[in-house]
């Protein structure tokens, strides 16, 4: 069981993963934006990203630590010179993962785009942000209703001051 193994293995052993990664790092740092497997792009990604940071702090020791992991000269010179200042006030994500439909071709894989941002660059939402949700409605408590016009004469006019009923009318007369 792999419990607490964390990364990929892609089919590699130790070594042969960490020329990958700086194999796929320099080609990144040297074209700006690669293809390669959805699965390399999500492994390589905190590689070169840890690479950037080191770019950024720009001292001796920061560029001895980005040349013990990505041996290659001119790789870390263009990262020290070019990318390290583009992201300098930026605190992350300094790459985009772009998935592709296109598969490739042989064993028909999954291909992705890994790209560095541009400077400035913000991350792009594809779709508008959701309105807050509406208030809920305050619950009234329900009014009286108002009694009709002609009930209100009935009930406040007197007895004594009242026409006379439809029964009283109706009665035969006396004769």
């Amino acid at each position: 069981m792999r419990h607490l193994k964390a990364g990929r293995q892609l089919g590699r052993n130790a070594s042969h993963r960490l020329a990958l990664m700086r194999n796929l790092a320099r080609a990144l740092i040297e074209h700006g934006r690669i293809v390669t497997t959805v699965e390399k792009a999500k492994e390589v990604r905190p590689f070169v990203e840890k690479l950037i940071t080191l770019a950024k702090k720009g001292s001796l020791h920061a560029r001895r630590l980005a040349l013990s992991k990505l041996p290659d000269r001119e790789s870390v010179e263009k990262l020290f010179k070019d990318i390290g200042p583009r992201f300098q006030d930026r605190p992350g994500g300094y790459t985009r993962i772009i998935k592709r439909h296109e598969r490739r071709l042989g064993d028909a894989g999954k291909t992705a785009f890994l790209e560095l941002l541009k400077a400035g660059e913000t991350k792009v939402r594809t779709k508008a942000a959701a309105p807050p949700p509406a208030p809920v409605p305050k619950v009234k408590e329900p009014e009286t209703p108002a009694p009709a016009p002609g009930a209100l004469q009935t009930e406040s006019t007197p007895a004594s001051d009242a026409p006379e009923s439809a029964s009283t009318s109706k009665s035969p007369p006396a004769s």
